[in-house]
Order: C-alpha cells, then sequence, then structure tokens
C-alpha cells in the first residue's frame, strides 16, 4: 500500500491530507522504493508483487513515467489479462511463465484508459479501515462493492484501528484478529480474504498474523489446518503430522477459534475438492502497512 502524490516536480510517497503533500508528510521520491523492487523481483525469480496505489497523482502519465523508470514495466501484469466479473486468477506458476508478476492497482479510475493501470475497486473487494475494521460487522469501505458480491474476486480485509497504537499490537494481533477474520468471512458471503492489511505485523502475544495466514493458507490449499501439513500431489485433507501441539479451543458465535481461525463451511469444500492441486487455490497476502511491497510466495496466487 503506497500513497503517491505528485512532489517537488516528481512523483513522491507521502501520508499527507487534502490531497497535498508536504515536507512534513513527505518520505521520499517513489523512484527510490520502485527501484528496490525491481532489485527484489530481478533477484527472486518466483516471486509476485501487489502494490496498491492510494492515487493523488495529477501529472500527464505520471505513475507509468515512475514505473518506466524503474525499469518494472517488464513484470507487468496486462489489465487486457486481468479477470473480470469476478473470474478466478491464474496460479503463479503461469504468472511467473510469462513473467507477469508485478500488478499495480490504483485509487483513480481514469488510469486505467489513460495508463494501462486496473481501477482497484473494479478487482478488488475491501471492508472498512480504522477502528470499524477490528470490532462490528465489517462493514465495506465506501468506496468498494458490497463484500458479498460475486463481480469483484479480491477480497482485501483491513484490520488496523484508526490510531495506531504499538503497545496494543500484540494483543489485536493475536486475540481480535482471528474473530475479525471470521467475521468478515460471514460478511463476504463465505470468502476468505486473498489479503490481510496491518499495523506492527511482528507483534503478537503468540502466532499472531503469520499464523493466521498459515492457517488460512493450508485450508484453501489442501484442506490442513496449517501449510506446513500439505502435502504435494496428495489428495486434499491428506495432511503431514506437523509434531505440533494441539491448542485449546474456544467456540465463538458456533465457530472454532485456536489462538487463530478456522472455516468450517470452507474446509468441509475444500476437503471435497479432489482437484485442488491442479487448479486455482488461494494463497493469502499480508500487506504491510507503509511499508513497499506485498509478496507472495509458493504455489499459487490470491
Amino acid at each position: 500500500m503506497l500513497d503517491m502524490y505528485d512532489f517537488n516536480g516528481d512523483v513522491w510517497l507521502c501520508h499527507s491530507l487534502q490531497g497535498q503533500c508536504y515536507n512534513f508528510t513527505a518520505f521520499e521520491p517513489a523512484i527510490d522504493t520502485l527501484k528496490e523492487l525491481e532489485a527484489f523481483l530481478s533477484e527472486n525469480p518466483t516471486e509476485i508483487v501487489t502494490i496498491f496505489i492510494e492515487d493523488y497523482v495529477h501529472s500527464p502519465m505520471g505513475l507509468s513515467k515512475v514505473f518506466t523508470a524503474a525499469d518494472l514495466m517488464k513484470y507487468w501484469y496486462p489489465i487486457s489479462e486481468m479477470p473480470t466479473n469476478g473470474m478466478d486468477w491464474p496460479s503463479v506458476t503461469d504468472m511467473v511463465a510469462k513473467n507477469h508478476r508485478l500488478l499495480v492497482f490504483t485509487s483513480d479510475a481514469s488510469k486505467e484508459a489513460s495508463e494501462g493501470i486496473a481501477y482497484q475497486w473494479s478487482y478488488l473487494l475491501e471492508n472498512e479501515s480504522g477502528d470499524p475494521g477490528i470490532t462490528g460487522s465489517c462493514p465495506n469501505r465506501k468506496e468498494s462493492q458490497p463484500l458479498n458480491s460475486r463481480s469483484a474476486s479480491l477480497f482485501l480485509q483491513n484490520y488496523f484501528p484508526t490510531i495506531p497504537v504499538e503497545s496494543e499490537a500484540c494483543k489485536e494481533n493475536s486475540v481480535g484478529l482471528p474473530q475479525m477474520v471470521e467475521t468478515c468471512y460471514a460478511a463476504a458471503g463465505n470468502r476468505i480474504p486473498n489479503f490481510i492489511s496491518v499495523n506492527f505485523y511482528m507483534r503478537s502475544n503468540g502466532g499472531g498474523i503469520f499464523d493466521v495466514q498459515d492457517r488460512i493458507n493450508g485450508l484453501t490449499l489442501c484442506g490442513c489446518n496449517t501449510i506446513a501439513a500439505c502435502q504435494s500431489g496428495a489428495p486434499a485433507g491428506s495432511c503431514k503430522d506437523t509434531g505440533a501441539p494441539n491448542r485449546t479451543s474456544s467456540s465463538v458465535n458456533g465457530n472454532v477459534y485456536s489462538g487463530t481461525i478456522e472455516f468450517k463451511s470452507h474446509a468441509s469444500s475444500a476437503t471435497s475438492n479432489t482437484n485442488i492441486w491442479s487448479n486455482f487455490v488461494g494463497l493469502l497476502g499480508l500487506v504491510l502497512i507503509c511499508q513497499a511491497v506485498l509478496i507472495f510466495q509458493d504455489l499459487a496466487f490470491i
């Protein structure tokens, strides 16, 4: 997630207000971060990166110029091949084979026609950020279609308070997160999030965001309760014994929690899908707030 603005005659990363970047809110020229991204993609030829741009760039072709200057167009996922109307995305294998390893979405609808940058609300569902995203019923962000819509195939779940407090992050990322994942799962019509956006991602009182990711990815990929239990080529539900101790579970609103998350209905459908290894499968991505990139690893994309 990157906020991009016109500033000092260039495109800058800036977290600002009222569409205007100032000296005290500016971070660095966008080209600096994008060159780091190019180096990462060059050094890691099987990785895929997604960028969501909060777009305040009004200079003609400003975004296209900065991505071109960073030598990133060779990785660009073209709009012409993006699935529409809720259709599935290709596997990581296919994306890597075509070198379509950089997905870029903008909040400015005009950029899709003028610069070939995908308008995020045509492809993405998103819940309300800030406090509504950490408690309550998981309402959709006003720019987004309803979370249970099937006309967009990606789901970004925001999970961070309006005012971030680092000392509270351990509790939020360990207790509140799995419960809100389940709440948003229900609000989205039993759709598991493709991305989870958090603050202080390294902080937790246990497994935290990484444990939630591992469990969701395992469930989606092979019907197991952690991705470490998946076995390549095995039928769905054939899980390795990882030697991990059983966790104490509790029931919340009829759903099971083990410090992370379980989706009973989705698990049953996953285990019945004998072709899950050859079909599109979802791999949860972690959005690092105020970081440059979102990185996917192994097996399948979103």
